[in-house]
């Protein structure tokens, strides 16, 4: 399945090479890989299962806690 030109992997696969190699997601990322707004991705990352990183006013996500936190959801 794709999302915009993120590919979520169906049972078995891997992601794309770019994302793969990703550590962490961007809050924009967040929100188009879930299909939801930007105001709502913000919400999620007061989640305490999100690890989140500030760089000023830069919000990074840690890609395995977010993938888990999905993982878990399914």
């Amino acid at each position: 399945m794709a999302v915009g030109e993120y590919k979520i992997p169906e049972a078995g696969q891997c992601y794309s090479h770019e994302i793969k190699d990703k550590k962490t997601y961007s809050v924009h990322e967040i929100a188009e890989i879930l299909q939801i707004s930007k105001s709502k991705a913000y919400e999620l990352c007061r989640e305490p299962e999100f690890k989140v990183v500030r760089l000023g006013r830069t919000i990074r996500i840690s890609k395995a806690s977010f993938d888990d936190w999905l993982d878990n959801l399914l």
